[in-house]
């Protein structure tokens, strides 16, 4: 079952700099329609509970601050970033353009196949760029199996598949996929240097671990090199979903 993002530390250090007690938080929040007793605030500063995402909303307008601070992260998925709007389930339905039932199974499956109209909507409401788009989407993974293939093997036939998944042109997409097959190679032949030389292994596992953060940061790096364009809001130019 789906539970609301929330870090117990961060929602203490929010509460320590506007300098109210727990029972005034909860006072606070009881003021503003949504009644809580000090004990819960407690429960939930301290892991113990954890506020439901209405709580969520209502906690951050009393400590001054954006629900994604007592999240304790970045928002990744579909429900993260509505959380981080302060949009419930059934607003942003309403929002986009969807049953609310649909948008919910979408949300849960983290799995976007919303239609033109509803993704551009999605993407106002929520003030998503490209980048998070795709993830939001839940084609991060397909995009790294992609990345993963085109590094170690024939890329160019890669950037179709890729440009298609980003809605990137593909002279782009190739400029980073032929970057990325370089800087893999490198480590190929760095770790078969010092095989033939007969390093000791300290030096071939430093090598191997250099590797494997490579390939964990695959979908990140990719985005970094495509610069700008992954930043920016979808849908400036010819409909392309």
């Amino acid at each position: 079952m789906y539970s609301t993002p929330f870090s117990p530390a961060e929602a203490r250090s929010a509460r320590a700099r506007v300098g109210l007690s727990t029972a005034q938080v909860a006072q606070s929040m009881t003021a503003c329609g949504t009644p809580v007793r000090p004990e819960l605030v407690e429960a939930w500063e301290y892991g113990s509970q954890m506020p439901t995402e209405a709580q969520l909303f209502v906690l951050a307008d009393v400590l001054w601050c954006p629900p994604t601070t007592l999240m304790g992260a970045e928002p990744r998925t579909l429900a993260e970033h509505r959380m981080a709007r302060q949009l419930s389930v059934e607003r942003l339905s309403q929002l986009i353009g969807m049953d609310p039932a649909l948008y919910w199974a979408a949300e849960s499956a983290r799995q976007w196949n919303g239609d033109y109209r509803q993704t551009k909507a999605l993407v106002e409401a929520l003030g998503l760029s490209l980048r998070k788009l795709i993830g939001v989407m839940g084609r991060d993974e397909e995009l790294s199996g992609h990345l993963r293939t085109a590094i170690d093997g024939r890329w160019k036939s890669h950037v179709g598949p890729v440009a298609k998944i980003t809605t990137l042109n593909k002279t782009r997409v190739s400029d980073a996929l032929r970057t990325m097959h370089g800087e893999f190679a490198e480590f190929s032949e760095r770790y078969m240097g010092h095989v033939v030389a007969r390093n000791d292994d300290s030096r071939l596992k430093e090598v191997a671990a250099e590797r494997s953060a490579y390939l964990r940061r695959l979908v990140d790096h990719f985005w970094e090199l495509i610069g700008d364009a992954g930043e920016a809001p979808p849908f400036n130019t010819v409909p392309t979903y």
